[in-house]
């Protein structure tokens, strides 16, 4: 596995034990719907909650332009699909965690719930 892949798939460990330690449960992880793919899906009381998991080894504020207009839409996209799929009657939540640091240095994140609202119509 390359080390990018290392460095995603370890955000992305963080990132459940988070949501599990804040009340969320966990119900999927990487999940590809058409060319989007969605880092966790996780249920919240009465919402779907759709996860995008940035992870970075330096901490900076750029790792929130990496979410930009586009990222959002893909992400709206492929949470649409998979509500039809999956018959979800859940209102949908978009978060976003960010995880800034490295195994060894220590890390830090920031949790963003409910970070931006999809529109009615993602395409």
């Amino acid at each position: 596995m390359a080390r990018h892949n290392d460095t995603g798939k370890w955000g992305e460990d963080i990132a459940c034990e988070l949501l599990i330690s804040k009340g969320y449960t966990v119900t999927e992880r990487n999940v590809k719907m058409g060319h989007n793919e969605i880092d966790i899906v996780a249920l919240k009381g009465s919402r779907v909650v759709f996860v995008e998991v940035k992870t970075r080894s330096s901490v900076g504020n750029e790792v929130f332009d990496a979410i930009d207009e586009r990222k959002m839409r893909h992400l709206c996209n492929a949470a649409e699909a998979y509500i039809r799929a999956h018959n979800i009657p859940h209102e949908p939540q978009m978060d976003v965690i960010v995880v800034e640091g490295t195994k060894d240095t220590g890390y830090k994140t920031t949790h963003i719930a409910d970070a931006f609202m999809p529109p009615l119509k993602c395409r």
